[in-house]
């Protein structure tokens, strides 16, 4: 996979291009009333939408931390919490999220968020050779191997999501 440079770019390609991942930038054009990003980055991308995921902050007894599940699946919140070596977790308020990411709620990536926080990537991912993650704005998605998302965010993977 080629890298694929937007110019200027978002923090997470930044980061990507700095940390020489190849990815691959995969816009579409958002749609505002959409009631799920993810999904709809799915449908808009002719992408299954277990090869999508959406990545979310929860708030844990050892500070903030990232879950990444695929787009049609939720976060289990007592796997995440174990997953991070804490008792529980809840999800992050959004401002709080906007605020220690940089990224607008819908748009948050998991690579080049202001603060580096732990991060799980649901074991599901690795059943792919490549995913998509958000690319740092609503609209714009980015396509990479797991294994290099998990070696860029100094994560790891763990079974995080449940059945809708």
């Amino acid at each position: 996979m080629a890298k694929k440079r937007t110019s200027g770019g978002t923090p997470a390609t930044v980061t990507l291009d700095r940390a020489g991942i190849a990815y691959e930038v995969r816009a579409y054009e958002h749609d505002p009333a959409a009631t799920s990003y993810g999904l709809e980055a799915a449908s808009a991308l002719g992408v299954p939408p277990e090869r999508v995921f959406k990545t979310l902050l929860v708030d844990t007894d050892k500070g903030l931390g990232v879950g990444i599940v695929p787009v049609d699946r939720l976060l289990d919140l007592k796997a995440v919490a174990a997953a991070l070596g804490a008792k529980k977790a809840t999800m992050a308020d959004p401002a709080v999220a906007e605020r220690v990411t940089g990224y607008v709620v819908g748009g948050i990536s998991p690579v080049g968020q202001k603060k580096a926080l732990p991060t799980i990537l649901d074991a599901s991912a690795l059943q792919h050779a490549t995913i998509l993650v958000s690319g740092g704005k609503r609209g714009l998605d980015i396509e990479l191997a797991p294994g290099d998302l998990v070696k860029v965010t100094r994560g790891s993977t763990a079974p995080v999501a449940r059945e809708a």
